[in-house]
């Protein structure tokens, strides 16, 4: 017997191509190394545990069967990338996943060339996998495209309409539907109890036990006989399958975690495949790691942890979350108002919703992975005489943009958009940063948008869109902690469209929008000790604008500067056609906008994504200084 340590199979993975020698029992071991490594890296960095865990032996399947990169594997979302990043040739840096400079915690095209597509929002994979598929038979590259979606992300219509099309055309095109029956919340809606149905039955059980040994493989004499005996069984158990009503041949369920069933069906339909197909593969969330699987997400998302406990290493918090103080006052709001009701998109524990599902159940409805749905429900129910609040991150209520012009703003019907995750949101990076949402929504007739400064202005901007019955209003608050300032017992209904002084000073006058306003005050401090106080002003909102105000700061000032956790063509442009408007250039007036950059900005902490951004109190101060024309000691210094 030798007396050399084992040497772990996944040490020998560099790339896909390393797994191609390996047996099938060398690629079961593969798979358990490469659970343990990635609940290992995940409790160092944080970030989405349960999705990769659940696609561990899938993923092992996938590149030990095909051919990546010339074969494109998209995961949708891609919450559970880690595994397919560590055999990508990306385990040297997992532990890096999310943290600036390092890996993204999604598939990312400029990261790696096993990553043909980039993702972070769901059902977008079908779609970009008949792009390959098509682009491939037009003489593009590639090979097979395969998309990998989950069963939350099958509740969004834009998968139905690429599944219709790529049944249309015809073109060879492998779909894995990797259903767990959780996405980040519960699946809801009629598709999820209908793929329930389809391996719920005990009659179905046997037939996935019979389809282990895949029809294909049989000689051809018999395979024909052993078609037609599937198809009769298949649809005397279940009635047929929608996959198949869309042009989809469909397969399955099978064990999304057994690799002898995954590497038969996947082997069979690559040598066998002439047109779209379906491969359904039953999983479970977290698999393999006790915590995640006891968790009520699954592990979906987590802060560092000890891997033996679970137990996460969360920050002590002094102050209530955003998040939290919105949910709070919304659950005051709707004690005294049976109007009142809550629509969200697949994020009831995100957007603060849950406790309010639990007290007003018959009031909160959690449609699903379907924002433009989401939008034009709460549409119907204030056409209804209700009173809805849509929450949605921001960078998810881009997904639902024709439905708030078409359906809420054309028909000005009183829907309160409760935008979370406003500004730029940290480890997610540029795909979730809320970068957009002023500029897309102040241009719309009769809206009205606020932005809260801190938690306290977020628990009047609820009271006062509960109150308003005009038309639609938005407000939007970031992610994480308030700054824990003392809150309204009982918040009063703003002016629409009047800002709040702040401070009085002279020369220059700072109008913030926004939670940028604790860094104004920061800047503030630093410029009083060189002699200069700003007037500072806190806008409240984009639209209406305060034009008394605005004109006032204007005639009374040298300089106005404006600043805002959004891009250009937000608070600021519209700040800047007022004055236009008002022929205030004409009288001197030096005027600066301050916005995020025309970058996407990569992910890493708020704090230094502010940074890049130039948003922070040292870049106001230092902008204050230059359109007074006042040098800073530094320049001299450099000089």
């Amino acid at each position: 017997m030798s007396d050399q340590p084992h040497t772990p199979i996944l040490d020998r993975v560099n790339t896909p191509e390393d797994m191609k020698t390996m047996s099938d029992m060398e690629l079961r071991q593969l798979a358990d190394e490469l659970r343990a490594e990635t609940i290992s890296a995940v409790s160092v960095t944080g970030g989405h545990l349960g999705a990769g865990l659940g696609v561990v032996e899938m993923t092992v399947a996938l590149h030990a069967v095909f051919d990546a990169p010339r074969d494109k594997i998209i995961w949708d979302v891609s919450h559970q990338c880690y595994p397919h990043k560590i055999l990508t040739g990306r385990r040297d840096r997992i532990r890096t996943l999310r943290m600036e400079g390092g890996l993204s915690g999604f598939t990312k095209r400029s990261e790696s060339p096993y990553d043909p597509f980039g993702a972070a929002h769901s059902s977008t994979s079908i779609s970009a996998a008949l792009g390959f598929a098509v682009a491939r038979d037009l003489g593009g590259e590639g090979g097979d495209a395969i998309a990998v979606i989950g069963d939350g992300a099958m509740s969004a219509g834009m998968a139905y309409e690429a599944m219709n099309n790529a049944g249309h055309l015809g073109k060879r095109l492998i779909v894995i539907l990797n259903d767990n029956e959780m996405s980040i919340a519960p699946p809801t809606g009629a598709m999820s109890s209908y793929l329930s149905r389809l391996y719920a039955g005990e009659p179905f059980q046997e037939f996935k036990a019979a389809a282990k040994g895949a029809v294909s493989l049989l000689p051809e004499p018999f395979r024909e006989g052993a078609k037609r005996a599937k198809d009769m069984l298949k649809h005397m158990t279940v009635g047929g399958t929608l996959f198949e009503e869309l042009g989809f041949s469909y397969l399955g369920p099978i064990d999304g975690h057994d690799m002898e069933q995954l590497l038969s069906v996947l082997r069979t339909v690559k040598d066998r495949a002439d047109g779209p197909i379906l491969i359904h593969a039953v999983t479970k969330k977290g698999k393999g790691y006790a915590p995640a699987e006891t968790a009520r997400d699954k592990g979906h998302a987590t802060a560092k942890f000890d891997v033996v406990t679970g137990e996460q290493k969360k920050a002590p918090s002094n102050a209530p979350s955003y998040t939290s103080v919105f949910a709070e006052s919304l659950l005051k709001q709707a004690a005294g108002d049976p109007r009142i009701c809550a629509v969200t998109a697949a994020m009831p524990d995100g957007t603060g919703l849950s406790k309010f599902m639990e007290r007003y159940a018959s009031r909160c409805f959690d449609v699903g992975i379907a924002e433009q749905h989401a939008v034009t429900f709460s549409a119907g129910l204030a056409a209804g005489g209700m009173r809805p609040f849509c929450a949605l991150y921001s960078t998810f209520l881009q997904r639902g943009y024709d439905q708030v012009v078409h359906d809420v703003a054309i028909q000005r019907l009183p829907v309160r958009f409760a935008i979370d995750r406003a500004g730029l949101v940290g480890a997610d990076g540029a795909t979730h940063a809320g970068s957009f949402d002023v500029g897309y929504l102040s241009n719309l007739p009769g809206f009205v948008v606020m932005a809260a400064a801190d938690e306290a202005e977020l628990v009047r901007m609820v009271a006062t869109a509960a109150a308003h019955d005009e038309g639609p209003i938005a407000f939007r608050f970031p992610r994480g902690e308030g700054v824990g300032v003392e809150m309204p017992e009982n918040p009063e209904k703003l002016e629409i469209g009047k800002g709040r002084m702040i401070q009085e000073g002279s020369r220059v006058a700072i109008l913030s929008f926004g939670t940028r306003l604790q860094e104004v005050m920061r800047a503030s401090e630093a410029l009083q000790a060189k002699g200069i106080t700003p007037t500072v002003a806190d806008a409240r909102f984009a639209k209406p604008l305060d034009h008394q105000m605005i004109l006032a700061l204007a005639a009374d000032h040298e300089a106005l500067i404006t600043i805002e956790e959004g891009a250009v063509g937000g608070f600021g442009s519209h700040v800047a056609q007022l004055l236009a408007d008002e022929a205030v250039f004409d009288q001197g007036l030096k005027f600066r906008s301050m916005v995020l950059p025309d970058i996407f900005i990569d992910q890493a902490s708020p704090t230094a994504m502010y940074e890049v951004a130039q948003l922070s109190a040292s870049h106001i101060e230092a902008k204050v200084l230059d359109v007074l024309g006042v040098a800073q000691l530094g320049a001299h210094k450099a000089s």
